[in-house]
């Protein structure tokens, strides 16, 4: 006897049959070539895991530079720089972000030599350099960031690790103005090329918890480290779009939201807002996440870590600065 069927014009299932046609008809296409690399680096003379983010590592300049050659023979294109710096060498001012024989300008000038055509991106803030933490100067009397002070401070920073052969600058300080400002110097000093990845719409998230750790920039003991009154509030959608918008007209090249998956509402509406091509950062407490559920075996890591980055893609960024890239470039699993 003949089973009877559905009489239905439309089976949507026909598409998802199997993998080869749900690649055929893949809205979203993920790719290595959009994936960032962050890396942490010290001036230890050893790499060491960090114990918050398992799999990740502060990489010694020695490894940091093996790590980077990995990374561009695999296909990942650029990397973003962090520094783990030693507490002696922190001040209230962060006065070793501009020093020149700094581990992150060493860096920068050693990759440029060895990978030559791996894109350098590095961060432009104070936090790992502070004793508060905090991603600008502490003003006692006003008890907050100086907004201006800072900016002269990142702007200095910003020139230095240019010259190094920085290709991208990444403000990820949330201050007024830095974006202008960085660009009108890069310019006058003759660095036209280096081009600004601007932090434009980062959210005063408990998801920076790990990385906070990672290059040691946590909450010191009876120190304010707040943050609400510069980073975004992350109840709102139209102030982060304002940022974006003012960071465009200031000269970015690219703009950034973080974090990522938390914010996909706000992705797809920056998304709108520009032409310019859009990042975002998947950060370390969203990757600590996924990694933890899938070492209780909660989850499949791979496939969650996967799922996630298309989302992001999805709602609508170009770019994602992810932890899980050394892993993608070494064991790739772009496959549903």
């Amino acid at each position: 006897m003949k089973e009877k069927q559905l009489e239905l014009l439309r089976r949507p299932r026909r598409l998802r049959a199997t993998r080869q046609v749900r690649s055929l008809v893949a809205e979203t296409r993920l790719d290595i070539a959009d994936l960032i690399c962050p890396l942490f680096v010290h001036e230890k003379e050893a790499k060491e895991e960090i114990p918050s983010m398992p799999g990740i590592c502060r990489y010694s300049l020695e490894s940091l530079l093996e790590e980077c050659a990995l990374l561009k023979e695999k296909g990942i294109n650029a990397v973003a720089l962090f520094p783990c710096i030693p507490r002696e060498k922190k001040d209230n001012l962060g006065s070793y972000a501009l020093n020149p024989e700094g581990i992150i300008p060493r860096a920068v000038e050693a990759i440029k030599k060895t990978v030559a055509d791996l894109l350098v991106i590095t961060d432009v803030a104070l936090d790992p350099y502070t004793l508060h933490g905090h991603d600008g100067l502490w003003n006692e009397k006003i008890k907050d960031v100086d907004n201006d002070a800072t900016v002269e401070i990142l702007v200095q920073m910003a020139v230095m690790l240019a010259q190094k052969g920085a290709d991208f600058v990444a403000p990820s300080d949330m201050m007024d103005g830095r974006v202008g400002a960085i660009r009108k110097a890069l310019d006058s000093e003759g660095l036209s090329k280096t081009s600004i990845l601007a932090y434009s719409a980062k959210f005063a998230s408990a998801f920076y918890g790990p990385f906070r750790d990672a290059v040691g920039s946590g909450k010191q003991k009876g120190m304010y480290l707040d943050k609400k009154t510069y980073q975004l509030n992350p109840s709102n959608s139209r102030e982060a779009c304002l940022e974006a918008v003012l960071d465009e007209k200031e000269g970015a090249d690219i703009l950034m939201v973080k974090p990522a998956g938390p914010y996909l509402d706000i992705i797809h509406r920056i998304r709108q807002k520009t032409l310019l091509p859009l990042a975002a950062y998947q950060v370390s407490g969203e990757y600590a996440s996924i990694i933890a559920a899938g070492l209780k075996g909660w989850i499949d890591p791979k496939q969650a870590a996967l799922e996630s980055l298309l989302a992001i893609k999805r709602a609508g960024a170009d770019i994602i600065i992810t932890y899980f890239a050394g892993s993608l470039a070494r064991d790739p699993f772009f496959n549903f």
